[in-house]
């Protein structure tokens, strides 16, 4: 009862209550506000750049995170434990945070400033990937360590070679896992808001992002709540899918408490510099960047943007000095509390 009721007030509660005042203001339902928002080219505009954005973040995390889970969680090598616990980091960190990491990357005087991506949608498609990269690693990982191993050695000593062992055997026992961490990982991108926030232009708006602006800055109560609908309808059929395919298979496979890693072979070396890299690359040097920004002001090293933490109004020159975004996309940043 207590899950129930937990649910009942702090989510279906404040849900019901948009809905209702966007669709019923005078007390009576009205459903007219569907026709007139769906009409709006708009809506369907940012409705498919969360599709486009959640799929494509989605797509490039299962990629990538399958041939993780094999190296940090099949395979043993010294390191291991830690590169799974900075696997991890991006995936607890705050939405607004990781927003302000890529965003120190790619903003001008930043590495990759060059490559003018501030404000695109590639810069949100990649810190959504940063964000959910360990979710699949972790997920399918997990599943990878249960898989009885006996079914791969037969199709070995059958003469099936690695690749199609892998393919024939080890992929499909995994698609439970895969489908599962996908579906949870296309919510979780196509509900962002903090990243999204940050960094995303009008090019890379999301539902999320625009009922906040319908709400707070044009009192769109109506539009608002029918966005949420069709977030809703969205997230459902997330959870559908995902849930039939994980449950389409999972009740036939041989699970064991746990499987013993093995060595890293040579074989591994392709799938071991393709982990490397995206640690490296996507996962460390957003929060390389973000750090060594937080250390410097004026050009010079220096551990003032931490010491103005302790005055008034300090809480927000840490973040100005590692963000440093144009002045009209930030003046709420500066003003004093």
């Amino acid at each position: 009862m207590v899950p129930l009721a937990f649910l009942a007030v702090f989510f279906a509660w404040p849900v019901l209550t948009l809905i209702g005042r966007g669709l019923a203001p005078d007390g009576a339902l009205d459903l007219g506000g569907f026709g007139e928002v769906l009409a709006r080219p708009r809506t369907w505009r940012v409705v498919g750049q969360t599709l486009i954005q959640a799929t494509a973040a989605t797509a490039i995390c299962v990629a990538l995170g399958v041939p993780g889970a094999l190296v940090l969680y099949r395979r043993r090598f010294p390191g291991r434990d830690l590169l799974r616990g900075v696997v991890t980091v991006p995936f607890v960190l705050p939405s607004v945070v990781v927003g302000t990491a890529f965003h120190a990357l790619v903003t001008t005087g930043g590495p990759l400033g060059g490559l003018h991506l501030d404000g695109t949608r590639t810069a949100v498609i990649a810190a959504l990937v940063f964000f959910n990269y360990g979710y699949v690693v972790r997920n399918v990982g997990t599943m990878w360590c249960r898989l009885d191993p006996r079914a791969v050695e037969a199709a070995r000593t059958l003469g099936a070679s690695p690749w199609r062992a892998w393919r024939t055997v080890t992929l499909p026992s995994l698609l439970p896992a895969i489908a599962s961490a996908a579906a949870t990982v296309f919510l979780l991108c196509a509900t962002a808001y903090g990243v999204v926030l940050v960094l995303g232009g009008t090019g890379a708006a999301t539902i999320e992002t625009e009922i906040y602006q319908l709400t707070a800055r044009y009192l769109d109560l109506r539009a608002a709540a029918v966005l949420s609908v069709v977030q809703l309808v969205v997230i459902a059929a997330a959870l559908w899918v995902g849930e039939r395919a994980r449950r389409a298979r999972e009740a036939h496979l041989a699970l064991r408490t746990d499987v013993p890693a093995t060595p890293l072979r040579a074989g591994d070396l392709p799938v071991l510099a393709l982990t490397a890299a995206t640690i490296a690359g996507l996962l460390l040097a957003p929060m390389a960047v973000l750090v060594i920004r937080s250390l410097r002001r004026a050009g010079r090293w220096t551990l003032a943007n931490y010491a103005d933490l302790s005055t008034t109004g300090g809480d927000n020159a840490l973040l100005v000095s590692v963000w440093e975004p144009p002045a009209t996309r930030c003046a709420w940043l500066r003003r004093p509390r």
